[in-house]
């Protein structure tokens, strides 16, 4: 985003002046202000997660007074007697209360409340695991802006009613759930405020992205400090101590870290694995490890990170030392496209999606050539991203973009790998759209040119399927012309077949008249997920066990070619280059290897006994 704009925003917006219908100045309200509460209502809200068999759960507080108990107690229900199965402190700076139950019972649906002194109490439910259900659903969101003349102070009722009628799995707040730079706590609050009445119920992953930490962009550069007007030479601005709290706020209740080892400043870390209703979610942290532009590459106009140059080379900001997700988090990428157990499906979850995924920023006629802001760059670190996800057959659900978009991305040719979903903002600040010069190749009878083959502004190959671009009418600051909203993503676990809904503000879904925006709903299969041709296959598999885990290894290399839980007995693996490979088939504790298959396009049927 412009930062000009967004300074204009934080210290000006964030403190409305409220007219009546005569044009009569009111005074000014604060938005954020932390209201006073009875003691009875000291506890705000209440996010949680179960991941096997571990409940997480982070119980968010008003300021306790002096001498006020530090301890707050978890309780649940049992045969209509509530019983007390975990007590925790308070973490003063930011008010939090952190549990966590092992050996927690996920089969059945549990009701639960957080206790705080004599009086004080918050109710919610656990949900039940979800694994045998044939869809799972989650419902996804970006881009809390409170601007007023955004609709970002209109009450979120209208989400509200559609996540109690929608009745999701999991809920999934992308980024910027906090719009203010200097304030997190009193916007956390509000957050809740907004969404507490539903998030108490759901299994719910929040991630902090650069609004949250209090900065208009952010490249985390592995935790250096940041010098430079929007941080553009990566890193942090805000104090560690701030960074802690706002990550503690919104990821204390996600399973444990992957690797919890701090990066520099002992700045920690929170990128994981959540394994609910036998979809295994890769949370990733897409800006945490991304190095910073400034310095590291030519500058190509007035600002770092924007790119206006139409005649400039993608290749020369491609360089060696330009990290995105860096290697801790491709090392767990990895492990994690290789563990199937008790999964049936991967989808990565993350702050924004792998390209450049609009090209006119602000306003009409601000268009970028490029904008390293995005996951477009650094280039070779995209398609290292793209190519361990594509390798668990996993597809993208993010957010940050300002504009919902759906994109099949391609590493060496157009639709070779992952699908993502970009979600619109709830309430949309900063507008963008996508809007490529050139109509793109392969389009469909009758299709936007606007859609189809592209390459993006660092000549990454995408696919567009679907945008939800802003409207062009006047008087925009209504939240359908802004094209805000939200996302809706079903998971068919028989068929394996994955649908995207991108649906606007201010309407009810359950209502047969309302529409999603137009190019959706999308329905692609998860094997489209590997869009890469073969070059030729392995034998057929012919297994005695339905849905079991297949790997195909390259006997040359040792690399793992993709993992993927098959639907039903049979399995044709395909290969990309000519060899030997070694498949694995099953489960572990009993699995069989099957060793030196040669590639061939004859077709050869392999019988396979567990």
């Amino acid at each position: 985003m412009n930062t000009l704009l967004k300074i204009t925003f934080i210290t000006l917006f964030l403190f409305p002046i409220i007219s009546n219908s005569f044009g009569q100045k009111k005074k000014r309200v604060d938005l954020l202000a932390i209201p006073e509460v009875t003691r009875d209502k000291v506890i705000c809200f209440a996010l949680y997660t179960v991941h096997n068999k571990t409940l997480k759960l982070t119980a968010q507080l008003y300021p306790l007074k002096d001498d006020e108990d530090r301890n707050v107690r978890l309780e649940v229900k049992r045969n209509d007697q509530w019983i007390s199965i975990s007590k925790t402190k308070v973490i003063e700076r930011g008010w939090t209360a952190p549990f966590r139950v092992n050996n927690w019972d996920d089969s059945k649906k549990v009701s639960y409340r957080v206790r705080h002194g004599k009086n004080a109490k918050y109710e919610g439910i656990i949900q039940q695991n979800p694994k045998d259900k044939s869809e799972f659903v989650m419902v996804g969101f970006t881009g809390n802006s409170i601007n007023p003349g955004h609709g970002g102070d209109i009450p979120k009722k209208d989400l509200v009613n559609n996540i109690k009628n929608i009745k999701p799995d999991l809920l999934f707040f992308s980024g910027d759930q906090v719009y203010d730079h200097k304030r997190h706590y009193a916007a956390w609050l509000k957050f809740g405020r907004d969404f507490g009445e539903v998030i108490r119920n759901y299994p719910t992953v929040t991630i902090p992205d650069d609004h949250d930490v209090g900065q208009p962009n952010l490249w985390g550069h592995s935790g250096k400090k940041s010098t430079l007007p929007g941080a553009s030479d990566g890193g942090y601005t805000m104090p560690v101590d701030y960074v802690k709290e706002v990550e503690r706020a919104q990821t204390s209740h996600l399973p444990d870290p992957y690797d919890p080892t701090p990066i520099q400043r002992g700045i920690g870390t929170y990128y994981t694995s959540l394994n609910w209703g036998r979809i295994s979610f890769a949370i990733i942290e897409d800006r945490k490890f991304k190095t910073g532009p400034a310095g590291m590459i030519p500058k190509q106009g007035p600002r770092p990170d924007h790119i206006r140059n139409p005649e400039y080379d993608p290749k020369s900001v491609d360089v060696e030392k330009a990290r995105l997700l860096g290697q801790r988090q491709l090392k767990f990428l990895e492990e994690w496209g290789q563990d199937w157990n008790q999964a049936d499906m991967k989808v990565a979850l993350s702050q924004t999606i792998f390209c450049g995924g609009a090209h006119i920023h602000g306003r009409v006629g601000g268009r970028l050539h490029a904008d390293l802001d995005s996951n477009g760059w650094p280039q070779t670190g995209r398609n290292k991203a793209i190519a361990a996800l594509r390798k668990a057959y996993a597809f993208h659900f993010a957010g940050d973009q300002h504009l919902a978009t759906v994109f099949h991305h391609g590493i060496d040719e157009w639709r070779d790998s992952i699908y993502s979903f970009c979600v619109p903002s709830i309430a949309n600040l900063y507008l963008r759209w996508w809007k490529p010069l050139e109509p793109g190749k392969n389009l469909k009878p009758g299709q936007d040119p606007i859609l189809g083959d592209h390459l993006d502004g660092f000549h990454n190959k995408v696919t567009a399927i679907a945008v939800a671009n802003p409207s062009a009418e006047k008087g925009g600051d209504k939240l359908t012309t802004r094209a805000a909203g939200f996302g809706v993503t079903r998971i068919n676990k028989n068929t394996r077949d994955i649908t995207f809904t991108c649906w606007p503000r201010n309407i009810d879904v359950t209502d047969k008249n309302a529409k999603p925006y137009p190019g959706w709903p999308f329905t692609f299969n998860q094997l489209d997920n590997y869009g890469r041709k073969a070059i030729s296959y392995l034998p057929n598999l012919k297994i005695n066990k339905a849905n079991q885990v297949v790997q195909v290894i390259a006997e040359k290399t040792g690399e793992v070619i993709y993992t993927i839980r098959i639907k039903g007995n049979q399995f044709r693996p395909k290969v990309f280059e000519a060899g030997e490979y070694t498949i694995k088939v099953g489960e572990k504790g009993n699995q069989k290897s099957l060793n030196g298959l040669k590639s061939s396009n004859e077709k050869k049927t392999l019988t396979v006994t567990l």
